[in-house]
């Protein structure tokens, strides 16, 4: 019988339906959530494990030394991902969860949901094109959040996060189980840019760089505060210009740099695995874990604002305000508001009517 309990904690991934039940004809019984030895860890589940940016989110969460347990979803190819997975040698336990019957058992019991899952940008098209598809597709995901883990910890990627976090919430809100701490729009990705691309004007190690990006997740409403660089820095204008029109543009520049092919996906898992990490560690009881994120808040008159904020073991425990502003800031502010404002109040609209 330990032979078979063995077997059974080896291939649980394969049929996790039926993780509680004797497995039909053979006499095993999956067994626990974690393999012998694996060490103590966050549930994180992952909406939209299959696609561009799943899969290489899902890699790198396995990796992850503070997750336990990985549920992988999707409505195609989630067995084989997981399968794929499943093979590495971390402590992580992998299980697949495919379509939407199998939805609620994915999100059952987890600390964590990621949701990359909807379309990917393609050439000509903004962010906007995408609303159609992806709106619906998050409204349902946070429906089911709501019912099965609603006190789980919710970082959005799916685009346009600036509509995509407002829809979630008033999801959330209308099942009642809403609380603005736990609920993330990822923005990560123009942290990670803006890093990056300073570090290269300034001959710098991107690693030690650190740029604010506040404002929202797409063109103008990504607002750079490169008055307030890590190691302080100074810029020319042209720099400065340079710099936020790069800074507010990479993901064009890898749309059409893929022709076609795709959009931001290795760059974005990376950019959604440092996210979570800094998440996993905030409910860790980590200190001082600040990151930039697109939150309910009260920084500006908008209702949603992307700005530092400092995670904590309940999610998000303080939203910090922007800090002195230069004269182009504060023009890109304004830029960034009115922009906002309409995406926002697009979000909520397609819950409500």
């Amino acid at each position: 019988m330990d032979a078979n309990q063995r077997i059974a904690r080896i291939s649980a991934h394969l049929n996790p339906p039926n993780l509680d039940q004797m497995c039909e004809g053979s006499g095993l019984r999956s067994v626990g959530c974690r393999a012998k030895g694996g060490s103590s860890g966050f549930k994180v589940a992952i909406l939209g494990a299959a696609g561009g940016i799943g899969q290489p989110l899902a890699m790198l969460m396995k990796m992850n030394p503070l997750v336990s347990v990985l549920h992988l979803y999707d409505v195609a190819n989630a067995p084989g991902v997981t399968a794929d997975i499943s093979h590495m040698d971390t402590s992580a336990i992998v299980r697949g969860f495919l379509g939407q019957p199998q939805l609620e058992e994915a999100l059952t019991g987890m600390d964590l949901v990621i949701i990359p899952a909807g379309v990917p940008r393609k050439p000509g098209m903004t962010r906007d094109d995408l609303f159609n598809i992806n709106a619906g597709i998050v409204r349902t995901l946070s429906e089911a959040i709501a019912k099965c883990c609603p006190k789980a910890i919710v970082n959005i990627i799916s685009n346009p996060v600036n509509s995509t976090v407002p829809i979630a919430a008033e999801v959330f809100k209308k099942a009642g189980t809403f609380d603005p701490k736990k609920l993330m729009g990822v923005t990560m990705l123009d942290v990670v840019r803006a890093n990056t691309f300073v570090a290269e004007v300034m001959s710098l190690d991107p690693r030690e760089v650190d740029v604010p990006v506040v404002g929202g997740h797409a063109g103008v409403t990504i607002l750079p505060l490169l008055s307030q660089v890590k190691p302080p820095c100074s810029f020319t204008q042209k720099e400065i210009e340079y710099l936020t029109d790069r800074i507010q543009n990479g993901g064009t520049e890898v749309v059409e740099a893929k022709a076609g092919t795709g959009s931001a996906t290795l760059s974005m898992a990376y950019a959604a695995v440092k996210f979570a990490d800094a998440c996993l560690r905030g409910l860790r009881g980590d200190a001082n874990i600040v990151e930039c994120a697109f939150v309910a808040s009260h920084v500006t008159e908008l209702p949603f604002f992307a700005s530092k904020v400092r995670l904590g073991r309940c999610g998000i425990d303080e939203v910090y305000g922007l800090g002195p502003l230069n004269e182009y800031e504060r023009m890109g502010l304004e830029k960034a508001k009115k922009e906002l404002a309409g995406s926002i109040a697009k979000g909520v609209t397609f819950v409500k009517k």
